[in-house]
């Protein structure tokens, strides 16, 4: 991985970012913008940032299960801490390419396999859609007739749980690329990334990431909600919905078109389906993006970038020692 080449992206990001969060505040118009701001409880401000972080917490924790499924061994936590945060600095990048610097940096710190580590982003993207969609459930069909969302999305997850569950189709796959001239070089890594792949995606881990992803994604969701209510919302039952519904679907189109941590799509989906679903100016709409964007994204990019600069600074200490040695060790799966 070309590190050099990830921080150009990333400034590309960042300035885009600051492109969207301009367009957004002129074309809701700026001076009521600023107002709505000043009108913000920013005492709810340390509250929202505190359940923000629990998701990072507990997708911390996910990670950690992922690490054990795959046999990772060894590994101290504050190197695992560091090289998952540091991940988080880079969902910016596009199509959010940057995660898979946890796998770089795993290999660099315990000598990990890529091919090994690679599928745990697989499995955290699928089951944080599963939990996004069992989160919005309540407002889908309050709010729309979006089931059909739920039967493609359910069929997709059972299809490809049983195919990457179901060995001897994988392993007629990966003879059939033995036989390809170029393929066959890159057998022995694919073969790696489908045993990691079948112990990560297996019916118990689907199941049980699943419920936990739920329980993460669940409190950015109260970040949302007590955002609202920063702004003079009634703090009830019919806004949480609201809010159950309003996040999940902003997040998960903006990952199905991988813009750079969901800029722009995330931000558009947000103001309109709050000014859709709930009492409130444009501008409140926009402040309150702003603030959970903050929370949910800029403030996981600033940790992770500052996790990423101790983490550079400790290995480049480690320049002059002796490289690890994956086969000393990681372990195979289980």
């Amino acid at each position: 991985m070309n590190v050099q080449n990830l921080r150009g992206k990333l400034l590309i990001s960042l300035l885009f970012g600051v492109v969207v969060y301009a367009g957004v505040s002129f074309f809701v118009d700026y001076q009521d913008v600023v107002r709505s701001l000043g009108d913000f409880n920013w005492a709810l401000l340390p509250l929202i940032l505190a359940l923000t972080t629990m998701n990072y917490i507990f997708r911390f924790v996910k990670w950690e299960y992922y690490l054990r499924l795959i046999g990772v061994r060894g590994l101290a936590k504050r190197d695992s801490a560091l090289i998952f945060f540091s991940g988080l600095g880079m969902v910016i990048t596009p199509g959010k390419v940057g995660e898979w610097l946890k796998s770089y940096l795993l290999r660099e710190v315990h000598g990990t396999p890529i091919a090994r580590s690679a599928p745990i982003l697989i499995a955290e993207r699928l089951t944080d859609s599963i939990a996004l969609l069992i989160i919005a459930a309540a407002g889908v069909f309050v709010f729309g007739n979006l089931w059909p969302v739920f039967v493609v999305v359910s069929v997709g997850v059972v299809l490809l749980v049983a195919v990457v569950g179901h060995r001897p189709t994988a392993m007629r796959l990966l003879d059939l690329g033995k036989r390809l001239p170029v393929v066959r070089r890159f057998v022995p890594q694919m073969e790696e990334f489908y045993e990691a792949a079948h112990v990560l995606l297996s019916p118990q881990a689907v199941i049980a990431m699943g419920a936990l992803s739920t329980l993460s994604w669940f409190f950015e969701v109260l970040g949302f909600y007590f955002t609202l209510v920063g702004l003079g919302l009634d703090a009830n039952g019919a806004l949480l919905v609201q809010s159950a519904f309003i996040l999940p679907i902003a997040t998960l189109a903006s990952a199905v078109l991988l813009t750079p941590g969901g800029l722009g799509v995330a931000e558009g989906a947000l103001v309109t389906l709050t000014v859709a679903l709930v009492d409130v100016s444009k501008s409140s709409a926009a402040v309150a993006t702003f603030i959970i964007r903050f929370g949910t994204l800029w403030f996981g990019v600033i940790v992770g970038l500052i996790a990423f600069g101790i983490l550079s600074r400790q290995l480049g200490e480690r320049g002059d020692a002796e490289p690890v040695s994956p086969a000393a060790t990681a372990e195979s799966p289980p």
